[in-house]
């Protein structure tokens, strides 16, 4: 019976991971495609990349497929073949690379099933996902910056957009995707003729975004191809100006990649001049916010003096009843 599943410790898996001497490659990807049978497509993929010890997180829908990983760099070009070879659509898909990557952002396998590969809550079986807007390149994108009839749009959230954005980009006040499509056409009504530009970290959600504004009759929507990523890699490449301004959020254990060195974001408990997002280290909240080196100090990495107690609490350390101080 083939391996489906880790059966490993996280604290085992993350330990040799670190322990790794070959570097790693972090890549992600995605592509709408129809898959009829996620469940199979999705146990034969876990075989495929444990076999060239693929770490990350992939999630598989009947819409198509979404995944963020890391690769040891022997394996890269023969991972590339054998998912372009898997099934025809995934022939030549755009892998982008991670800009700024030591390589140790994931340490085990995580594949899943799931509704949707994007949750974007559209229950509208007249809308059409591969009805796109058309796609952008770096030197495309930088044109329309300067253009006055374009609006570019963050499909990201609210914690993405304050660390890095492109300048004058449009934030949607939004918690999540699946609220954020229905206010971008709301913010967007008086502003038919306008050129909208959507973009996202990697593509997979301003790509629906660009479908979404079609269909509620939007006639100039773009789409930057490969999101920020690839934007930013094709600009340094091709010696243009990187418009995008500050650090582009990453979901695994980077939590960012420096795209120019502007500090946009401040210290969410002092105000200070900083862009580092870290978890609460109290177990009863993780909330994700922006702390500074001095504040970090300060609360032991929690985000209140509250979670601080609590840690301290927990831990039997200083602040903890009975504890010496």
């Amino acid at each position: 019976m083939p391996l489906l599943h880790n059966r490993i410790s996280n604290d085992v898996l993350r330990a040799r991971m670190l322990a790794e001497t070959e570097p790693r490659t972090t890549i992600s990807f995605y592509k709408y495609f129809t898959i009829r049978e996620p469940q199979s497509t999705r146990d034969a993929l876990y075989q495929l990349f444990t076999s060239l010890d693929v770490f990350g997180r992939v999630y598989l829908a009947r819409e198509g497929i979404n995944a963020q990983i890391s690769v040891p760099q022997s394996k890269v070009d023969t991972f590339r073949q054998r998912l372009y070879a898997f099934d025809p659509a995934l022939a030549g898909l755009r892998l982008n690379v991670a800009l700024d990557d030591n390589g140790k952002s994931f340490w085990v396998l995580r594949m899943k099933v799931r509704e949707r590969i994007v949750a974007d809550g559209i229950d509208d079986p007249a809308f059409d996902p591969g009805n796109v807007g058309d796609y952008l390149q770096a030197a495309e994108v930088n044109a329309l910056l300067d253009d006055p009839d374009a609006v570019f749009i963050d499909m990201r959230n609210h914690y993405e957009y304050e660390v890095g954005h492109f300048e004058n980009a449009l934030e949607i006040p939004a918690d999540t995707f699946r609220e954020q499509l229905p206010k971008a056409v709301e913010m967007m009504q008086t502003r038919k003729d306008k050129k909208i530009v959507m973009y996202c970290t990697g593509g997979i959600r301003c790509e629906k975004a660009s479908a979404w504004m079609k269909h509620n009759g939007f006639k100039q929507v773009w789409h930057i191809a490969g999101g920020i990523i690839e934007y930013v890699r094709r600009a340094r490449e091709q010696g243009l100006p990187v418009r995008f301004i500050g650090k582009n959020f990453v979901f695994d254990e980077r939590m960012g990649e420096r795209i120019t060195g502007d500090i946009i974001a401040r210290c969410h408990q002092c105000g200070a001049s900083c862009d580092s997002h870290t978890n609460c280290k109290n177990n009863g909240c993780h909330l994700l916010f922006i702390q500074c080196p001095a504040c970090a100090k300060a609360f032991n990495g929690c985000c209140s003096e509250g979670c601080r107690e609590e840690r301290a609490r927990r831990s039997g350390g200083a602040g903890a009843p009975g504890a010496e101080k």
